[in-house]
C-alpha cells in the first residue's frame, strides 16, 4: 500500500467512486451503523479546486484509490453549502481561550476507506499522513462527524481527537472535532 497526495485525475474520479459507494442514501441501515459511512457530495469541479490549494491523501493498492481523506481549507468555507452551518458554528466555539475560527487549523473534509480494507489500519494511516504534511503547517485538524455514525466517533477519538463542540442542523447532530498537534 502507497500512501501519496493525489496528484493525477484518475485518483481524484476513485476519490469520488469511493465516496458515492460510501454515501449514507446507499447504504443499508445495518451497513452504516457497522461499517461508517459519508453524507457530503463532492462534484468532480469541487474536488479538483480543494486539491489545486492543498493536496488530498490517499491510501492506494495496486494503481487504485482504496481509502482517501480530504483536505478543505477555510478559504472554500462556501463551496459545499451543507457544511456552511459547520464553518458558520466554528465562529461561535471557543478553544484554549480564542475563537475556532480565528486559530491555525483546516478541516479534513471527509475520510473513507473501501469496505473489503476497512479494520486494516488504513483510517490511521490516511491520519497519520495528513500529519505528516500537514502538522507544518496548521496547528489543528478539525472535522465534523455525525453523532448517529459511531465507527467514525469512535476512530477519531482513537486518534487523539476530542469533541469538542455538538451541534443540530436541519440535517442532524454534528460533533466538532479537533486534533491538537501543538
Amino acid at each position: 500500500m502507497e500512501l501519496k497526495l493525489a496528484d493525477k485525475k484518475s485518483e481524484l474520479l476513485d476519490i469520488l467512486r469511493i465516496q458515492k459507494e460510501n454515501q449514507s442514501s446507499n447504504l443499508s441501515i445495518d451497513s452504516a451503523t457497522t461499517n461508517g459511512f459519508v453524507t457530503v457530495t463532492h462534484s468532480y469541479e469541487m474536488i479538483e479546486k480543494m486539491n489545486s490549494r492543498a493536496k488530498q491523501v490517499i491510501a492506494k493498492m495496486d494503481d487504485q484509490v482504496i481509502g482517501y481523506a480530504l483536505v478543505m481549507l477555510k478559504e472554500f468555507e462556501d463551496l459545499i453549502p451543507v457544511l456552511i452551518p459547520m464553518f458558520e458554528t466554528f465562529k461561535k466555539i471557543d478553544y484554549n481561550g480564542q475563537k475556532l475560527d480565528q486559530l491555525n487549523y483546516y478541516v479534513m473534509g471527509q475520510i473513507c476507506v473501501q469496505d473489503h480494507f476497512k479494520r486494516k489500519g488504513i483510517f490511521k494511516k490516511l491520519y497519520e499522513k495528513h500529519k505528516e504534511e500537514y502538522s507544518k503547517l496548521y496547528d489543528y485538524c478539525v472535522t465534523e462527524v455525525s453523532s448517529s455514525n459511531l465507527p467514525s466517533m469512535l476512530a477519531h477519538e482513537k486518534l487523539g481527537f476530542k469533541t469538542i463542540y455538538t451541534f443540530t442542523d436541519q440535517t442532524d447532530t454534528w460533533n466538532i472535532l479537533l486534533w491538537d498537534w501543538n
